[in-house]
């Protein structure tokens, strides 16, 4: 009998020789990660004394906290929100990153991503970790239950197996086929599963891109995304890992829910038109359609791979007076490496407002438009309202689409420019 990486990940860590897809079992998450946010982690911290009595958290290894939003503050309310952070990771000795960018990306950075492991936040987008072989869920709903006990009470998930084959062709990055799997499979294929990323066309995809992948799964109503790992990922994760796990695999014949065989030689960059992240179309479809601003970060974009295709795209050209395009590094780490290639001055030369890492320009914190304004964004949705009026729209896509599509003004191909 065969087993999936994921379900031999929840057998570890629920003490058990092994674990299928419906058993309940009490996990013992490695780690414990979130962002602090009201309405969560206040309440979180505030409900551990009062409901629960627990003054301390009993491992604080396990534990990290992320300042990532409201980043700068901008009232004394945010301020005291974040105050209340930094007291509460102090008393409880648990480590806090401040300023540091966008927490999962960050996450990766400083070392929870561990192949092997279990990790759980309550936003989902730290499925990303999936990308080194993690298994980073989140369980928006039940977080508390990870702060106030040992282990959590899990329904071992089922899988669904996508295997990637063909090859990208030029101006097509890991955002298009992300929305392409969305387009095929349907935004509910793999809703309370697994979505496992495989084939041999996954070679063509660079760490970045599938951390783009497997941060954007919700959209298929996955639970999470998971890869399983190959030696680039595991040079960069081991590296880095907090602590070190024997990395699993899925077996040969491990089973799964559904398989789907995803040909990757037709694929064209694709726009997702609103108001919801699953109408993935044709970005031929659209072309010239006016835009007035962009939008170039988020979780799922901002790292080099992007800054560097943008730039390319926007060297030696300048973006069309109006047009609003603001360029978010995902970390501060990703941001030193594009200064020191030189990306951030050509950004800046062709136009562009840089910002400093943090989540405010794609939870809409930073309200960029008006009623019947248009952007382009490499954001994570873009339901009504995500950037300002919920009379403006927004047309997700790769950032090379972000990038053409400010020198013009509209939505334009990329592929003309490289």
């Amino acid at each position: 009998m065969g087993y999936t990486i994921t379900e031999k990940i929840l057998a570890r860590v629920s003490g058990r020789v092994a674990v299928k897809a419906g058993d309940e079992v009490m996990a013992k998450p490695d780690y414990v990660i979130a962002y602090d946010f009201p309405g969560y982690t206040d309440v979180y911290f505030r409900q551990m004394k009062e409901d629960f009595g627990i003054e301390r958290v009993a491992e604080p290894d396990r534990y990290a906290i992320f300042i990532d939003h409201m980043v700068p503050a901008t009232s004394p309310k945010e301020e005291e929100l974040h105050i209340g952070t930094r007291t509460w990771c102090a008393e409880n000795n648990v480590a806090l990153y401040e300023r540091k960018g966008i927490g999962h990306q960050v996450a990766s950075e400083v070392g929870y991503a561990v192949p092997g492991a279990f990790v759980v936040h309550f936003d989902g987008h730290i499925s990303q970790l999936g990308t080194f072989g993690t298994l980073a869920m989140g369980i928006r709903r039940n977080l508390l239950e990870a702060f106030v006990r040992e282990r959590i009470s899990i329904k071992v998930p089922q899988t669904v197996r996508v295997n990637l084959t063909g090859t990208l062709r030029k101006g097509v990055m890991a955002r298009d086929v992300f929305h392409h799997l969305v387009r095929v499979m349907g935004p509910a294929s793999c809703r309370f599963q697994v979505l496992e990323i495989g084939g041999p066309a996954l070679s063509q995809i660079s760490t970045e891109g599938l951390q783009t992948i497997t941060g954007l799964a919700m959209f298929t109503g996955a639970v999470t995304a998971i890869v399983n790992p190959d030696k680039e990922r595991l040079d960069y994760a081991l590296a880095r890992a907090k602590k070190q796990l024997e990395p699993v695999y899925s077996d040969p014949e491990a089973s799964y829910s559904a398989v789907y065989e995803i040909d990757l030689d037709n694929l064209e960059p694709l726009v997702v038109i609103p108001p919801t992240p699953a109408n993935s179309r044709n970005l031929s479809e659209f072309l010239g359609l006016e835009i007035h601003a962009g939008y170039l970060g988020s979780c799922a974009s901002g790292r080099l791979d992007d800054l560097r295709i943008a730039a390319k795209i926007l060297e030696g050209r300048q973006v069309k007076s109006g047009f609003q395009l603001n360029v978010v590094p995902t970390s501060q780490e990703i941001m030193a490496a594009a200064g020191r290639e030189g990306l951030i001055s050509t950004l800046a030369e062709a136009g562009a407002f840089i910002s400093s890492p943090s989540c405010d320009y794609c939870f809409g914190r930073i309200a960029t438009m008006t009623e019947k304004q248009r952007a382009v964004s490499t954001g994570t949705l873009n339901v009504r309202g995500r950037m300002g009026s919920p009379d403006s729209e927004i047309y997700l896509c790769n950032a090379a689409t972000v990038a053409a599509s400010a020198i013009e003004g509209a939505l334009a191909d990329p592929r003309k420019y490289l």
